[in-house]
């Protein structure tokens, strides 16, 4: 399903849109979906940031990942 959405530019662009033979309504369609998928990445690193300081709290210190990678190799030896 699907809605309509009006935007209001001025003239002269809307003219040059149609000049360049842009198809305006998918560029905006596009832009609105990347938009979209940039915030909700945003949101969700965000959030893990969020969790991250709340596990750094409750451990401590979190683990560089070098040391974690070490102590995998070394517990295999």
């Amino acid at each position: 399903m699907s809605v309509v959405i009006s935007v209001r530019v001025r003239k002269e662009l809307k003219e040059e849109l149609e000049r360049l033979g842009i198809d305006y309504a998918e560029a905006v369609r596009r832009f609105l979906e990347e938009l979209v998928a940039r915030e909700r990445r945003r949101l969700a690193l965000e959030k893990a940031r969020e969790v991250r300081e709340r596990l750094r709290s409750k451990v401590g210190t979190l683990f560089p990942s070098a040391e974690l990678i070490r102590e995998d190799r070394d517990a295999d030896h």
